[in-house]
């Protein structure tokens, strides 16, 4: 498979085509020795099935494990960490991946329980989980969504599941756009498998899926967030950390060079453009350096909230801690008048406090 290429199939067997995306970018011959140390690195930011657009459908984890299987491979391990707050276990459990490794034999790293190194990453020191470093080929197995914050999350951002806690709460005290590009100039993208069958367009948590039906491969995580990024409706500049990464050499952001190989033809309706709720939301919002599980939660509130009954912005995030004011959420504002507590809050105990304290 070419480096500027982006292998696309459309279909509901899921794990048939991941399959046939791995035998098209003649996958085995990739990666080589059969003895490498294969990680597969799915999202699974909350424990939620794949059916909600928020996770990566098992099917896709194993459709890859059965073709390397069969090429020889033996090694091989599915590894993540949830988001900061939330719990990696119940998330395999209910994702389906403790399930399929019990099928399989591979093994479940949680990243949440691993040593962490520190790395130079071109000029930034980020903590990386050991088991991560210690991986021969990764394949990412990212969801084509939205992100309250970003905008788009895939490919370069999904290696968050690869640092601790500590570190994705840093990310968003230094602005995420940076610290993204960076780690990625570490953090392995050999090959990658987007799952594009029903993400949602709008939250990193889902609630909203669109299904689209669809699955790509990609060896160039820029390109692939790039192309993502267009298919969403976004330029690449909407994108900040796409462009800082080509910038840091992990690959190019060049969409007039990119060759789309369609391995078949898609009998389903697909809509590329985001509804755009979030930014419809952020106005109601005073937001300093918030974490995304919280904000991603202030936002799903809102949606179902009478903003008519707010007077006032709401403030979230890290830069709101020690100060004082009227009404926040998130255990970062606990010196406010009224907030919500939690670390983070889930979008239900936020619509109970604003319905509670905005009578």
């Amino acid at each position: 498979m070419e480096k500027n290429e982006i292998l696309v199939i459309y279909g509901k067997d899921i794990e048939i085509m991941a399959q046939k995306l791995a035998k098209e970018a003649d996958l085995a011959a990739m990666i080589g020795n059969r003895d490498k140390k294969i990680g597969l690195k799915p999202n699974l930011v909350s424990a939620k099935p794949a059916s909600s657009g928020a996770t990566t459908h098992p099917q896709i984890a194993a459709g890859l494990i059965n073709y390397l299987k069969k090429e020889g491979f033996k090694n091989i391990t599915i590894i993540e960490g949830a988001w900061a707050g939330g719990s990696t276990q119940e998330a395999f459990n209910v994702c389906g991946y403790k399930k399929l490794a019990q099928e399989t034999g591979v093994n479940l790293i949680d990243t949440k329980q691993d040593k962490v190194k520190s790395c130079d990453c071109k000029g930034i020191k980020i903590d990386i989980c050991e088991s991560a470093l210690n991986l021969d080929f990764l394949i990412n197995l990212p969801v084509m969504k939205g992100h309250c914050q970003t905008k788009l999350t895939c490919a370069l951002k999904n290696g968050k599941g690869l640092i601790p806690d500590s570190e994705k709460r840093r990310f968003h005290t230094i602005g995420l756009t940076k610290p993204i590009a960076h780690l990625n100039t570490v953090i392995r993208n050999d090959f990658i498998i987007v799952d594009g069958i029903c993400g949602d367009l709008d939250y990193e948590e889902g609630g909203n899926p669109l299904y689209a039906y669809r699955m790509y491969a990609a060896c160039d995580p820029v390109l692939c967030d790039a192309w993502t990024a267009a298919q969403m409706g976004y330029k690449i500049d909407d994108i900040p950390y796409i462009g800082l990464a080509e910038q840091l050499g992990i690959g190019s952001a060049d969409l007039r060079n990119v060759k789309i190989k369609e391995l078949n033809k898609s009998s389903f309706e697909i809509v590329h453009q985001s509804s755009q709720k979030v930014k419809q939301l952020a106005p109601f919002i005073s937001d300093n350096n918030a974490c995304s599980a919280c904000y991603a939660s202030l936002i799903h509130a809102l949606s179902r909230f009478d903003k008519k009954r707010l007077n006032e912005k709401i403030c979230i995030g890290q830069g709101f801690k020690g100060k004082h004011g009227s009404l926040g959420t998130g255990q970062c504002c606990c010196g406010f008048k009224s907030f919500c507590p939690g670390c983070p809050p889930s979008g239900a105990d936020i619509l109970k406090f604003l319905r509670n304290t905005l009578t």
